[in-house]
């Protein structure tokens, strides 16, 4: 179901760029002269807006946790210095009321908070009336309901220069990025809330400087409407997030690397060549459904036999021989093993769905 969010388009915000929507800038605001000496390398870039840490939710107590206002007074001096706009990350209502004491340019709200419909309510209250623009990042938890109705909270307060910042979704599973990005759920959130601005953030997203590029570039390729990348004079001797910060120079060589995709192209040849594609994924789309009706229709042949003889929904032995088999195939035909266990986990939950219906007599 798509949702209806009464907001403003990027390019209307009032921020000058071409292209993607770059913010720049380092994870925290540390000191005046960290964040001006940035500030100067970030606006040489080619980026379009600057960002910096104010206030810092911190895991645990005496760390790091922000300059507070006073970082509020280096960024604007850094405005005025670079005409770069300004932006930082809001968390309560006391944080916004200074924002906008300080005439900060954007604000986001961080993973940490949009998890939280009470906090998110407490800010959207506190911005009602006003006219700066909003970005919402991603819950911690894979959660698009969540993500949605952070932004529709914020909506329904009259917020409409709105958007949304994918930061990938804590996971239990060990891997080579921070955090898992779960693409599928950005595409889902695109889907559903047409014309939203979307921004990445690869940053956090990775947690390591030498894989960011290859992000960023992946998330420009998914039509991404920019990307939010943190920078820092001195990245290893950063107060938070050192590994995941370039050098003003660095950053500046990480953007002019991004290639730019177009969402379309008007080449007739092309059009007709991926048109004809179009036509057999079409006919391929229809087979599935059509095999995966009839697949129900045995299972839920199944289950009234399961429930004549009174035996169990559930045959893991069954279950585990099938997912391996399957996954196998797969596997040989080229494509990767989570995705083969992700489709067939969806089926066999489906499938037990079926039966259950004949067990509470739906027939």
């Amino acid at each position: 179901m798509s949702v209806q969010l009464d907001i403003d388009g990027i390019d209307s915000w009032g921020f000058k760029h071409e292209g993607p929507f770059i913010i720049a800038g380092p994870c925290s605001a540390e000191t005046r002269e960290q964040v001006l000496e940035t500030a100067r390398g970030v606006a040489k870039t080619g980026a379009h807006m600057l960002r910096a840490g104010i206030w810092k939710p911190r895991t645990r107590p005496n760390c790091f946790e922000g300059m507070g206002e006073e970082g509020l007074k280096w960024l604007v001096e850094a405005r005025e210095e670079t005409g770069m706009p300004i932006s930082t990350e809001t968390a309560t209502p006391e944080h916004v009321e200074l924002c906008l004491k300080y005439n900060v340019d954007l604000i986001w709200v961080g993973a940490r908070t949009t998890v939280n419909p009470f906090a998110v309510q407490a800010l959207a209250d506190s911005l009602k009336g006003t006219d700066i623009p909003v970005l919402v990042k991603n819950p911690i938890n894979p959660d698009v309901e969540l993500w949605i109705g952070a932004l529709e909270r914020l909506n329904k307060a009259g917020v409409r220069k709105l958007g949304a910042i994918h930061r990938g979704f804590s996971s239990a599973k060990v891997t080579e990025l921070r955090n898992a990005p779960n693409w599928r759920i950005f595409i889902e959130l695109r889907r559903r809330c047409e014309g939203l601005p979307i921004i990445c953030d690869p940053s956090h997203l990775c947690g390591k400087r030498a894989l960011i590029p290859a992000v960023a570039q992946k998330a420009l390729d998914l039509l991404f409407d920019g990307l939010m990348i943190e920078s820092h004079i001195d990245p290893d001797k950063a107060l938070s997030d050192s590994k995941q910060q370039f050098t003003p120079e660095d950053l500046g060589k990480v953007i002019a690397g991004l290639q730019v995709r177009h969402p379309a192209v008007e080449d007739e040849d092309f059009i007709h060549a991926v048109e004809k594609k179009r036509i057999r994924l079409d006919e391929i789309d229809e087979s599935i459904v059509e095999f995966l009706a009839e697949r129900m229709a045995i299972g839920r042949t199944i289950g009234t036999l399961k429930k004549e003889k009174g035996i169990a929904l559930l045959q893991p032995a069954q279950w585990k021989k099938t997912v391996e088999k399957r996954t196998r195939e797969g596997v040989a035909r080229g494509m990767d093993e989570h995705f083969m266990l992700r489709i067939f986990q969806y089926i066999h939950e489906e499938s037990l769905r079926q039966q259950e219906s004949t067990f509470a007599g739906d027939k």
